[in-house]
């Protein structure tokens, strides 16, 4: 982030300590602040700290605005009530940077509650050293400032969004166009009516997984193929087939995901480490390792801390998100709580249950425990093992779930579609 930028930056009572040290932070990086309060800890109202930023890069005086409150969520709210304000609450660096090179998004909103300085100072520079270049993104953000910049809605508002005009379209083009436009705008994250998730938002939460170890070269470009035609969030393959997803998946959103140390987790730190560091060069953005489930069953927890420390390092150099797979069917209650308590302090982003290899896979049990244990630190918990229906899915996700790993991820949004559309 060499670019020196002008930002208007503001927080109120509850942001007010952060806004004050990220203003140093981001006056040493040489950057121009035009600091919009409060100016003191003393209680003002958030939507005037949010609207006094907004209104700053909305009328060009700034390039972007970081706004501070208790949770940024409400500061969010208002920042966008200002026409040309695209405002984003963002907790950790993926959300930044998907913010930025997904939504072209121009005000970032922090929570004081949630982020620290240290972890705030990551997320700012994601942020500020972020573009949206990707035409098919710029295209949906141009579908948001369309519906914004005047009152038309319907067929000819879309067009307009798209640079086409009604006029010089026949009907055939103009369903075909609506249609994709309905798309991209969210109809498939549309939620069906009972209030479940939808089919798209699904997809969005599953890892799609061949892990067998007899699985070729044609399985993971399979694999790779139905999840760019499900919007799966992301594949999950053996470290060698790394490199192939990657090239496999140019172009789309599905991220790469490696497993490490897998599935015995008896590997050394060091070489769990190496092994994450090399999948993240190749193209991994996520990592699920394996801790060392003997040294947790000897009592051993400092191994089981340095275990998950040393990947997690190894993430935090390759800007990459790491789950810890806990094997919770070898674990005791006790030890499945003492494990997320570990991944929580050494930095881990997710906890997971299962290799799919052990005596039994993910349990609604197992995730309400582990959900309630790191919820402190807001960390992931994806369920993995035996997730082989929509019913599973819902179940694991109403107890806590926020990522799925399944190899019937196809099935599982194919049943998602059918009780939708009897909805």
């Amino acid at each position: 982030m060499n670019k020196r930028l002008r930002i208007a930056i503001g927080g109120d009572h509850g942001g007010f300590s952060l806004k004050q040290d990220l203003s140093a932070y981001l006056l040493t990086k040489g950057h121009k602040i035009q600091d919009c309060g409060t100016h003191a800890a003393k209680s003002v109202d958030y939507p005037n700290i949010a609207f006094a930023v907004a209104e700053k890069v909305a009328a060009g005086d700034c390039d972007y605005g970081i706004v501070v409150d208790g949770a940024g969520i409400g500061s969010a709210m208002a920042a966008n009530k200002v026409p040309g304000i695209l405002a984003a609450a963002c907790y950790n660096e993926d959300l930044a940077r998907n913010s930025r090179e997904h939504n072209d998004a121009n005000v970032l909103t922090l929570g004081s509650g949630q982020t620290s300085f240290y972890n705030a100072k990551k997320i700012v520079d994601v942020f500020l050293g972020s573009e949206c270049i990707a035409e098919r993104h710029k295209r949906r953000v141009n579908l948001i400032r369309a519906r914004e910049g005047n009152n038309t809605t319907g067929a000819a508002g879309a067009l307009n969004a798209l640079g086409l005009s009604q006029g010089n379209i026949c009907p055939e083009d103009m369903a075909r166009i609506m249609a994709r436009v309905a798309e991209i705008q969210g109809g498939k994250a549309a939620p069906a009516t009972n209030g479940a998730p939808g089919p798209y938002e699904i997809a969005q939460m599953i890892d799609h997984t061949v892990l067998k170890p007899e699985a070729s070269r044609a399985d993971v470009r399979k694999l790779c193929d139905e999840a760019r035609e499900h919007q799966f969030f992301s594949v999950c393959v053996n470290p060698s087939y790394v490199r192939q997803a990657k090239d496999a998946l140019a172009g789309s959103d599905v991220k790469v995901c490696a497993v490490v140390g897998f599935p015995l987790g008896a590997s050394p730190p060091e070489t769990k480490a190496m092994e994450a560091r090399r999948a993240i060069r190749e193209g991994a953005r996520e990592i699920d390792m394996v801790i060392n489930v003997g040294a947790m069953k000897s009592g051993d927890q400092n191994l089981v801390y340095r275990d998950i420390l040393a990947v997690t390092e190894a993430c935090r150099d390759g800007s990459a998100l790491l789950k810890v797979i806990l094997e919770t069917s070898l674990l005791t209650d006790d030890e499945k709580v003492r494990v997320c308590e570990l991944s929580m302090k050494a930095g881990a982003d997710f906890v997971k249950t299962s290799t799919g290899f052990g005596s039994a896979g993910a349990t609604v049990e197992d995730i309400t425990l582990m959900a309630r244990t790191v919820a402190t630190q807001k960390l992931g918990v994806k369920a993995s093992g035996g997730i082989r229906s929509y019913d599973d899915a819902m179940a694991m996700i109403k107890a806590g779930a926020t990522r799925i790993g399944a190899s019937s991820g196809i099935k599982i949004v194919q049943q998602a579609r059918e009780k939708a559309g009897r909805n």
